[in-house]
C-alpha cells in the first residue's frame, strides 16, 4: 500500500482547489452518488449539508495523512465499521469512488488532468481496499 510523491502533491494540490468549493462539491458529489446508485439514498436519514460538511471534513484529513499512511489506517478501519453500522456493503465503495472521480472531474474541469485522475483512482484503491478489508472482517466476525 503505497503511493508516489508525485500521486500524492496531485492530489492535496487538486483537492486543495475543490477545498473553496466544498459545499458545491459536496452537493455534486451526493447528486451523481444517488444518479449511480439511488439505492444508496435511504442510507442518509440526516440533513445531507450536514453530511456534506462531513465528507468533505473526512476527505481532508484523508489527503492530509496521505504522508503518513500507516497512521491513515487506523483511521480508514474506524470509519469502515461506521459505514457497516449504517448499511454500507462492500461492492458501495466502487460506486462512492466514481462518484467521487466524476465529482474532481466536474469541480475542476481542465485541471482534472489523466495524471491528476490517475493519482486519485491510486488513492481511492488504498482507501477502499482498506476499508473493504475491515468491512469483511467485521462481517465475518459477526
Amino acid at each position: 500500500m503505497a503511493l508516489t510523491a508525485r500521486e500524492v502533491e496531485l492530489i492535496q494540490s487538486s483537492f486543495a482547489k475543490v477545498e473553496p468549493i466544498a459545499d458545491t462539491a459536496a452537493a455534486i458529489f451526493y447528486k451523481t452518488l444517488f444518479q449511480y446508485d439511488p439505492n444508496l439514498k435511504p442510507l442518509f436519514k440526516g440533513d445531507m449539508k450536514q453530511q456534506g460538511r462531513k465528507l468533505m471534513t473526512t476527505l481532508k484529513l484523508a489527503v492530509a495523512g496521505l504522508d503518513d499512511l500507516s497512521a491513515l489506517v487506523p483511521v480508514l478501519e474506524q470509519l469502515a465499521e461506521r459505514h457497516v453500522g449504517y448499511g454500507v456493503r462492500p461492492g458501495d465503495y466502487t460506486t462512492v469512488g466514481n462518484a467521487l472521480l466524476s465529482t474532481l472531474a466536474e469541480g475542476l474541469g481542465d485541471e482534472f488532468t489523466p495524471e491528476t485522475r490517475a493519482a486519485w483512482v491510486a488513492v481511492f484503491r488504498v482507501i477502499s481496499s482498506t476499508m473493504k478489508a475491515q468491512h469483511e472482517r467485521l462481517i465475518q466476525a459477526a
